[in-house]
């Protein structure tokens, strides 16, 4: 028993004086191996993992997770979607079938792989925070870059989330109690509706101790857009083209309502496109990217998957970005071939112009504001993890720390959502900005500094793909704000797309 407390303590030293350990592919990593210090070591081990009096302290080599394979694969698969499967059909309608699920092909390959070099680089330290891993690639500076970049993307995410909750809860509320237009009380505000969701479902959940325990909510909520697709699917057969709508006259008058441009024909409005290619066609690469994030959540949820190890956890990452593909490749493909030419840029909003009050769809509304609602708290854990890795590093775990950041976020997040009037513009900027830089450019800049060139030199083939890999990331970056703030310079108040 000395020895293994021997030979762990000379590991972590070994570590926290910048030196590499070979990489033990067949041994159960752990969540303190590579953390600088004692008083770290305990920090970590307390935000993950449970603790109960009278138990000897976690040790290195003695770390335990708790989830199962099948709660991380619905924690990984809720982190993945997003409210950006509501777009993909408005993306397709912009691209064509074929470009946009040859795209969808690329990116949820390429999603898979940036998985699997963050895994290899945290498994070369022992680390599994985001953060830590930057701050070992690059020092302090690394590991800022990564906490900004995470806090970015998932602070648009919840907006994304809290925005789906603000225009679509007042809508079922008004479908529940039968009204044909909204009666000006506050429960028909979207503004005071986030914020009581805000306090009487996401908060409570944003402050559970374990991520590990939300995989029941992830379960439920993945439950919530099965059911949503399934929905989508039935009323393909239902709807008919060109759309028949219900107007917002005062007489309600059913009339056919065509596309926005009354120069299109009705062959047009309801012939599915294969290739096509304008303005906003800029933004699929963002949208499809920011769909596909879920990188933040990786390492955490690793921390805490019961049995980890690296091709454990990559089956976990397989299987959630298999799963989200087989939902956003079906979900875009019937939202298009609904609806054709008049898709909106949320998939729900087009459902309006059939009949708001429709049965079904007020059900589907539900599931989705349930789905998106509890997502949330998924999303904020990478946030706090940000925060406190930035600036309480090495602090053990303090309840009112751990209450006051998520309260923080989630007034910055509400007052974000209710003073930004259009916020798709920002979202595409950060689609554009963090999407990349956390699938691409960071998982393989990390591999490139973090594996010894002893084990594999530059001209590896390993490390020469994760070059290109970050290279991509960069192109992709440049190339989507360009055409991005081309669209801006072209067009004043149109619609746009972006977010996840």
């Amino acid at each position: 028993m000395e020895l293994e407390k021997l030979s762990s303590v000379e590991e972590a030293e070994m570590l926290g004086n910048g030196n590499h350990i070979p990489e033990p592919d067949s041994e159960r990593m752990t969540l303190s191996d590579g953390y600088e210090g004692a008083e770290s070591t305990t920090a970590e081990c307390e935000e993950f993992l449970p603790h109960v009096s009278g138990k000897k302290p976690i040790q290195f080599t003695d770390f335990e997770g708790k989830t199962s394979f099948g709660m991380s694969v619905f924690n990984l698969s809720n982190a993945i979607m997003g409210s950006g499967i509501l777009g993909l059909a408005y993306a397709m309608s912009n691209t064509g079938i074929v470009i946009f699920v040859i795209l969808l092909i690329c990116i949820a390959l390429l999603s898979a792989y940036s998985i699997h070099l963050l895994l290899r680089s945290a498994g070369f330290v022992g680390i599994r925070a985001y953060e830590q891993v930057g701050q070992k690639a690059f020092g302090q500076p690394g590991k800022i870059v990564a906490a900004v970049i995470i806090s970015l993307h998932n602070t648009g995410a919840m907006s994304s989330y809290l925005y789906i909750v603000k225009y679509e809860l007042p809508l079922v509320i008004q479908a529940f109690l039968q009204l044909k237009e909204s009666n000006g009380m506050w429960y028909m505000n979207g503004n005071y509706l986030i914020v009581i969701v805000s306090i009487l479902i996401i908060l409570p959940l944003a402050l559970m101790r374990q991520l590990g325990y939300l995989g029941y909510t992830s379960g439920f909520s993945l439950s919530c857009m099965v059911f949503f697709l399934i929905s989508l699917i039935y009323k393909k057969f239902q709807i008919p083209c060109p759309l028949p709508v219900y107007g917002n006259e005062s007489q309600h008058s059913k009339h056919l309502l065509y596309s926005d441009s009354s120069n299109h024909t009705v062959q047009e409005q309801c012939t599915a496109k294969l290739f096509t290619i304008n303005p906003q066609t800029a933004y699929t690469i963002p949208i499809l990217a920011f769909a596909f994030v879920c990188h933040p959540e990786v390492l955490p949820i690793y921390t805490e998957l019961r049995s980890p190890t690296k091709k454990r956890m990559q089956n976990v990452a397989n299987v959630s970005v298999t799963a989200m593909f087989v939902m956003y490749l079906i979900t875009a493909m019937f939202g298009y071939l609904t609806f054709y030419a008049n898709v909106e840029p949320e998939l729900l909003h087009t459902f309006n112009r059939v009949d708001p009050l429709d049965t079904l769809i007020l059900c589907v509304r539900l599931a989705v504001l349930v789905a998106v609602t509890l997502t949330v708290p998924v999303v904020l854990f990478p946030i706090r993890r940000a925060i406190q890795q930035l600036l309480f590093p090495g602090k053990t775990f303090r309840w009112f720390r751990h209450v006051v950041i998520a309260i923080t976020l989630l007034i910055c997040v509400n007052l974000l959502v209710i003073f930004v009037p259009n916020i798709r513009d920002i979202f595409g900027i950060i689609g554009a900005t963090s999407a990349p830089s956390l699938i691409f450019i960071l998982p393989g800049l990390f591999y490139v500094r973090i594996v010894p060139n002893d084990r594999e030199s530059l001209k590896s083939r390993a490390k020469i793909q994760a070059i290109c890999f970050a290279t991509l990331g960069f192109i992709f970056m440049i190339m989507s704000l360009t055409f991005i703030i081309l669209d801006w310079s072209r067009t004043e108040g149109g619609s746009r797309i972006g977010g996840h």
